[in-house]
């Protein structure tokens, strides 16, 4: 998941309802113009009301449950590069998950065996996870994302209403167990999903970069929402993940999220 300026939101929707009040007074309108009275917005809803819809736009409680595995393949594009490449996710109920993205002719590979986080890329080689960069991956690997979402973050507030792609969407600020800055997800105010994340990576050499993922094109698949088209960006890169294939309950083997065999760095 993927930070701008915290004040942000609620600022904005202070604006609109200071503007027309402001406007109304400075004005003195004659008895045959009655001064019209400034629109209000409707108050915003709670974090519990927010998520609790998410749930049931998601597909509902009872929906989840029934699914134990997911498969999702697609194609992974840089525009800014000219390359693409077939991308593979596996996951694995509890919290299991292995990326497998292949662009011309490398692979990159990015795991969680409900403990070790890992990663193996032609640069960097194999090497574990640690840290913040860890705890990051843990959420990311959550399969029931919208039941938990609650118990993944230690503190949540309703900070406004911003645009996104000229849809309403409320502001959730959610901060990490871990500490720093909290995620930013934004909820479209009409079908209740995310249409947005913004967050801080941290990398394995300590870095931490901005990141955004948007969401769009969500299909119903055994009965829950799935995004079949993602944008993720950083300073550095932009790309977007196309979804062309989903498969609910395969059988996948634990053995296959495990920490390859070989001298790992950190």
């Amino acid at each position: 998941m993927i930070q701008v300026h915290r004040a942000i939101g609620a600022f904005s929707l202070l604006l609109l309802c200071l503007v027309p009040a402001r406007a109304a007074f400075a004005q003195t309108p004659s008895p045959s113009s009655p001064a019209k009275p400034a629109i209000q917005e409707p108050p915003l809803p709670t974090v519990d009301q927010i998520v609790d819809n998410y749930i049931e736009a998601s597909g509902g409680r009872a929906a989840w449950e029934k699914l134990n595995s997911r498969v999702s393949k697609g194609t992974v594009t840089v525009a800014a590069m000219n390359v693409s490449g077939p991308l593979e996710i596996d996951e694995k109920a509890p919290n299991k998950l292995l990326v497998t993205v292949t662009i011309s002719g490398s692979v990159f590979l990015q795991g969680f065996d409900g403990t070790v986080g890992w990663s193996e890329d032609p640069q960097n080689g194999l090497r574990e996870q640690a840290g913040a960069e860890l705890a990051e991956t843990k959420r990311e690997a959550d399969f029931y994302h919208p039941l938990d979402f609650r118990k993944l973050y230690a503190r949540m507030s309703v900070t406004g209403i911003e645009t996104v792609d000229e849809r309403r969407a409320y502001v959730v600020e959610a901060e990490p167990p871990e500490g720093g800055n909290p995620d930013r997800i934004y909820f479209d105010a009409r079908t209740g999903l995310p249409l947005r994340v913004i967050t801080q990576h941290h990398n394995f050499d300590g870095s931490v970069e901005d990141f955004r993922e948007d969401f769009d094109d969500y299909r119903t698949v055994d009965g829950v929402k799935v995004p079949f088209a993602i944008e993720q960006s950083d300073a550095q890169v932009a790309f977007r993940i196309q979804i062309d294939e989903v498969r609910d309950n395969v059988e996948l083997k634990d053995s296959e999220f495990a920490k390859p065999a070989g001298p790992a760095t950190q």
